[in-house]
């Protein structure tokens, strides 16, 4: 599995910014797509995740900002992160998870792209 991301960049307070995120090269159902982020000197948490289903999942700290997007049939997962803060700036990494019968979870991680919020 490929995970190629795009978007990022430089925002001021109160901007927007766009990641996306394609998959490449799976050869089974990609049941959970997302985006985490991870700044320095803290644990990686989850943004936002999107299950095959239709089914979302954001935290709390971005409810009414982000949107997470998924198109199945084209492989992609996008965040949309509106009224950017500064503690937003982080490393955002896209997430995919495949569950399988016998328990195994398949999860993979893109290469990070970097958001910076300035005040």
């Amino acid at each position: 599995v490929q995970l190629v991301e795009s978007g990022g960049g430089l925002a001021q307070a109160g901007g927007s910014l766009r990641l996306s995120c394609t998959v490449s090269r799976n050869i089974y159902p990609i049941h959970v797509m997302g985006w985490y982020r991870q700044a320095p000197g803290k644990q990686r948490e989850l943004v936002a995740t999107a299950d095959i289903y239709g089914n979302s999942n954001c935290a709390d700290f971005v409810k009414g900002r982000f949107t997470i997007s998924r198109d199945i049939t084209k492989s992609t997962v996008d965040l949309q992160m509106n009224s950017l803060q500064p503690t937003d700036t982080s490393v955002y990494y896209c997430y995919t998870e495949s569950t399988f019968d016998n328990g195994f979870r398949d999860v993979h991680w893109g290469q990070g792209t970097q958001v910076t919020v300035a005040s």
